[in-house]
């Protein structure tokens, strides 16, 4: 008896240097806000309350939230105020600059948040390649100084690389039947909601002075 192949699982591409700057971002308004709450006079238990419920999701959709999910069928990307969901046939191509892109078929342009762009890792890893190069060994990278021995080291940034990984899904994929379709896109009232209620909040309260 044949069995069908397990699905591809999703690979997940997350900032990490986002999301460590989101937790201290929340543990300190979470710290701000409670004193506030706490210690405050008047009207300022509620000028914090507001302006947490204006805070927490805004910074939680710039640092926790972005991510892009690669399956066997399409692209999901989870910017911060949008979803956007791209069967791989819908795909046109991938671009990098000074930020990640793709861009469907009907020339849509949607920016990777969870993939930034790193200037300094770029040069970095060019360094490392000029380094292999140089000493003939593109395969292992550079020596070490002092004599310790030989080390890998990346000869592609991390960005580009994911990148890469992207194109080659997506060249890979997008002939399947099940990768067929077009975009769509979802605004994420999620985080919109309770943001626009923080922000309607905080100018009544600061109105009523």
């Amino acid at each position: 008896m044949e069995t069908s192949p397990a699905p591809l699982k999703d690979r997940v591409y997350r900032s990490s240097a986002g999301i460590a700057g989101g937790i201290v971002l929340l543990a300190l308004c979470a710290w701000l806000g409670i004193d506030a709450v706490v210690q405050g006079d008047g009207r300022t238990p509620w000028l914090a309350l507001a302006g947490l419920l204006l805070a927490v999701p805004v910074v939680v959709a710039f640092t926790l939230r972005p991510a892009v999910f690669a399956g066997e069928d399409r692209l999901r990307i989870r910017n911060p105020f949008r979803v956007i969901t791209l069967p791989w046939a819908a795909v046109a191509t991938f671009r990098s600059g000074y930020s990640n892109e793709v861009l469907d078929q009907d020339g849509a342009k949607y920016q990777l948040w969870s993939i930034p762009v790193s200037l300094r890792a770029r040069k970095k890893a060019q360094r490392n390649l000029s380094r292999a190069a140089a000493m003939d060994d593109p395969g292992r990278g550079s020596l070490l100084s002092g004599g310790r021995g030989a080390k890998e080291r990346p000869t592609r940034a991390a960005a580009d690389q994911a990148m890469d990984d992207l194109r080659e899904l997506q060249e890979t994929r997008a002939g399947e039947p099940g990768a067929q379709g077009v975009a769509t896109v979802r605004w994420a009232w999620e985080i919109l909601a309770p943001a626009a209620a923080g922000a309607v909040l905080l100018a009544v309260l600061s109105a009523i002075g």
